[in-house]
């Protein structure tokens, strides 16, 4: 089977054919970091995660990488209301990505860029696009003769003379820079200094880089001049990835990347997220309100990537349901693997889908990788898994009530396996602590101690160490709810 993907700079799918075989390299623009993720960045993370999870299992080897924006209005301005500086917000939501990710279950990137580590980069390659004809300093600022690259549109499909500045928020659409440009469609790379800002020194002057040449130098300093999969959400394709495409290509003259993907929208009860709706929900809000994780992950995934989707308590109350039926499939091992005979219920591997070996030329996984395979159909991906999950349902029910199953416990052991395989490609996955925690494992003087060890671990910077606390608690059934101040409260699940 050959896996095909749609292609948002070609508008159709394509069949997917790395650089170089075997491997594939991809960037995701990643989040800015002034607030909480919200359900946008939810989704897009876990789409851009089973991606990677997909190819990885497809036997690529794959090197992802996710910058973060640390530098940025938006920073600057949380930093002036809470009288804080840009590094300190930027690190405080960097540390709350990771920890709303965790709960999810998005695996790390291979590497995280910032663009304040990328300075020397984003100079070097404004000086190039200076050098070649594409960018002209004013004043201070730096900014990309748009007119200069003749395939501009190329991945919006829109005309300069239609083009609307302003998209995605990112542009005054006041521009007080209109002054300073040679053309209106002009954008800035590099920005001169403002009282009270955070600026680098250049040959321009002191100032700081703008948005979009962020991420044309990251993609080069971490991965090349030409990467195989761009990901974003589709409010990036303009202005970001059109410009990224003008930025990098008028420098290297090659493909900044061979296929653009782009994930759909989330919206709530039918509109557009927005503070000013009162509709803006935060990853950990939602979480801490009880939705289970793997609840709004499978919510996520039950859509195809590039639609809209609408977030409705209704909708993940039937999200709920399905995920309850898939759990108890993928606990059908912990529950009944030792009544049926399985002899290697103690051992630490088991469950591991790691130490599994599974048929691939089994009907079940054939169907899964034809899904998957059709520009990552998650849906058809999960309709082959909840098939299984309803058969280990219906036989661990025999079991139960009839001592005894219609099915011989060597094909239950491979659907079982099957099961947990395919569930961890999309990140799916089920512990017997998640669903029976022991409120007497743990007093309320132990949670204390830990959550203050975590507090100290996080203001040493050893984010690991309070990640694994947070990771420790939860397997006990206890959630932290970090507040604003640094306050930590919990309850048991």
């Amino acid at each position: 089977m050959t896996l095909t993907l749609y292609n948002t700079l070609t508008r159709r799918k394509e069949s997917f054919e790395p650089l170089e075989p075997g491997k594939v390299l991809m960037y995701y623009c990643g989040v800015t970091v002034y607030d909480y993720c919200h359900l946008g960045h939810a989704r897009a993370c876990v789409i851009w995660d089973v991606v990677r999870r997909y190819l990885r299992w497809r036997g690529y080897d794959v090197r992802y990488v996710q910058n973060f924006t640390d530098i940025d209005d938006k920073i600057l301005n949380r930093a002036r209301q809470e009288g804080s500086s840009m590094q300190e917000v930027a690190e405080r939501f960097i540390q709350a990505y990771f920890e709303d990710m965790t709960r999810l279950n998005v695996m790390e990137a291979d590497d995280y860029p910032r663009a304040t580590h990328t300075i020397d980069g984003i100079q070097r390659l404004i000086h190039e696009l200076e050098q070649k004809g594409y960018a002209y300093p004013a004043d201070g600022d730096v900014y990309y003769a748009v007119r200069a690259f003749a395939e501009y549109g190329k991945l919006s499909g829109r005309k300069l003379e239609d083009m609307q500045v302003g998209a995605s928020g990112r542009v005054d659409t006041d521009d007080p820079d209109a002054q300073r440009k040679r053309d209106p469609v002009d954008f800035a790379l590099w920005k001169a200094a403002k009282p009270g800002e955070p600026a680098w020194s250049s040959t321009w002057g002191e100032g700081r880089p703008g948005w979009h040449i962020e991420c044309s130098a990251m993609v080069r300093d971490r991965l090349g001049d030409t990467i195989d999969i761009h990901a974003g959400g589709n409010d990036l394709v303009f202005p970001h990835h059109e410009n990224e495409i003008a930025q990098s290509e008028a420098v290297t003259g090659k493909p900044l990347a061979r296929y653009w993907m782009h994930n759909g929208m989330v919206t709530v009860g039918g509109e557009k997220m927005s503070k000013s709706l009162g509709n803006f929900t935060t990853i950990r809000q939602l979480l801490d309100s009880g939705v289970e994780p793997m609840v709004l992950r499978l919510f996520i995934l039950q859509a195809q990537y590039r639609k809209p989707i609408d977030f409705t308590d209704e909708a993940i109350a039937s999200i709920h349901n399905g995920w309850e039926t898939l759990k108890e499939g993928l606990l059908f091992g912990y529950k009944h693997g030792k009544p049926l005979g399985w002899t290697d219920t103690e051992d630490t591997s088991f469950g591991d889908p790691a130490a599994m070996r599974i048929s691939e030329n089994s009907d079940t996984v054939q169907r899964f990788q034809a899904a998957m395979d059709d520009d990552f159909n998650t849906s058809g991906g999960l309709a082959v898994l909840f098939e299984l999950a309803k058969e280990l349902q219906k036989e661990g029910n025999r079991l139960t009530h009839e001592g005894k199953a219609a099915i011989d416990p060597h094909t239950l052991r491979q659907e079982w396996q099957t099961l947990v395989v395919l569930a961890q490609v999309l990140g799916l996955e089920a512990t017997l602590a998640a669903e029976s925690p022991d409120e007497g494992t743990v007093s309320d003087s132990d949670i204390e101690g830990q959550i203050e060890q975590r507090r100290v671990a996080k203001a040493a910077k050893n984010f690991a160490e309070a990640d694994r606390i947070r990771n420790e608690l939860s397997a006990q059934g206890i959630i932290l709810i970090d507040k604003p101040g640094g306050i930590t409260t919990w309850r048991r699940e």
